[in-house]
């Protein structure tokens, strides 16, 4: 996103959440159905249970839409040099449902793009999953960290993982971001070999977020999926399908 100090960037993972609970969460079944964009009517600008997320800096946002594409519903994003992103707050234990899938497509990748650098930190398509603040499962230092950004803004999440699609760097590699150690950035599909297909993504978020961050992870408190360009200058559109977790049991780790 734009230049901005170290903790004005955890703006970009502000999911801001309250505590707020619905009988869809409960975590009593072996899949929770965060995102249903299957389910969703055609034409609508924003997905049921959803919210809008835009940056004060960046006036420019990325158009979001219910579209088919075919023949199944999904969430189509179009960016022009710009940046926003759809959120969802929920409260996922990620030891008992550590599993997230999900599918997703681009027409192409960014030619800026660079998960190293502040003026690459654009991609076509992104899954953010943010985690809450649990003063228990949390090393002394972040706690330090944490309070700063959250006296200047409030109730922020702890931790995020980014899982994006990246134009050159390998599958796998997971990496701080460029503008704050609170996020970590997951490499999950690179390069042009998959551009133009859906594709299935399965990731075990609570083995994740141990690599990423070397303790415990938190409760999981939002969930969110952006496409953004404002960096770069470039064009993206990106296709966004369904977005479960699952128990270990039903679902291989990854």
């Amino acid at each position: 996103m734009q230049p901005v100090s170290l903790v004005s960037a955890l703006v970009l993972f502000t999911l801001v959440v309250s505590g707020w609970y619905h009988p869809s969460w409960a975590q009593s079944t072996a899949v929770i159905e965060v995102a249903k964009f299957s389910s969703g009517t055609v034409g609508q600008a924003m997905p049921e249970g959803w919210k809008l997320l835009t940056f004060k800096k960046i006036p420019t946002h990325t158009s979001y839409e219910v579209v088919k594409d075919g023949g199944e519903v999904v969430v189509k994003a179009v960016s022009q040099s710009s940046a926003s992103g759809l959120t969802k707050e929920v409260r996922i234990d990620p030891k008992e449902y550590p599993v997230v899938r999900w599918r997703w497509k681009i027409d192409h990748v960014l030619n800026g793009s660079d998960v190293a650098l502040k003026s690459g930190d654009d991609f076509p398509a992104r899954l953010y999953v943010t985690f809450a603040y649990d003063p228990d499962k949390v090393s002394f230092g972040k706690k330090l960290k944490f309070k700063a950004g959250q006296a200047l803004f409030g109730d922020i999440p702890i931790a995020a993982l980014n899982y994006i699609w990246e134009t050159k760097t390998p599958v796998g590699t997971i990496v701080e971001n460029a503008y704050t150690d609170f996020a970590k950035m997951v490499v999950v599909e690179s390069g042009t070999q998959k551009v133009g297909m859906w594709v299935d993504e399965e990731r075990n978020i609570y083995e994740d977020y141990k690599r990423a961050f070397g303790e415990e992870p938190p409760m999981i408190n939002g969930v969110a999926i952006m496409t953004d360009t404002d960096n770069t200058k470039e064009q993206a559109t990106a296709y966004y399908g369904d977005i479960v977790f699952q128990k270990l049991e039903k679902a291989s780790s990854r």
